[in-house]
């Protein structure tokens, strides 16, 4: 007796066994008590999530739903008018003294030296120095000075040029 070596029609190897009435009925019996266990709880929807299976938790958990209970004042009163204090950390100087130290500072040197030298500089550090330019700009003003005492020379000059040119003199 030999065994053919391919099977027909792609069956497996043996034939398996059919399975008894009752043991149908046992295995649907098995399926049915696993499916009554799913899903929540009886009286869920009406108790709440957190209800059925903790009991007495009730009270632990908060209502996301409310808010905080601090009062508010609704009329005006005059703990709210609170003066806001500048947020600088360093203290106030005079104009003199925050030019002076404008103009000895490290870093603006530094960039503006290489801005000389045709260096383009990041967005964060050209934001920088133009800022600490127009503060020195705004000091000035304030104290009176002007760049470069030269200019001021030459706008006298041009002046005095047309006052004698209007004048019709040499």
């Amino acid at each position: 007796m030999m065994k053919p070596t391919s099977t027909p029609r792609g069956k497996g190897p043996a034939k398996a066994r059919r399975k008894t009435r009752e043991e149908i009925n046992q295995e649907a019996r098995d399926r049915k008590r696993q499916k009554k266990h799913r899903g929540h709880a009886a009286g869920s929807r009406a108790t709440g999530s957190d209800g059925a299976s903790g009991g007495g938790n009730q009270s632990k958990h908060k209502d996301p739903r409310i808010g905080s209970k601090t009062p508010i004042a609704l009329g005006v009163t005059e703990k709210v008018t609170k003066q806001h204090k500048p947020k600088s950390e360093k203290p106030m100087l005079s104009p003199q003294a925050e030019l002076d130290l404008l103009e000895t500072d490290e870093r603006l040197d530094a960039l503006l030296e290489r801005l000389e030298a045709g260096e383009t500089l990041s967005d964060e550090d050209q934001a920088w120095v133009d800022a600490k330019l127009d503060r020195i700009d705004e000091l000035m003003q304030k104290l009176g000075l002007s760049y470069d005492d030269e200019e001021e020379d030459e706008e006298d000059e041009k002046q005095e040029d047309m006052m004698r040119l209007l004048k019709g003199g040499n």
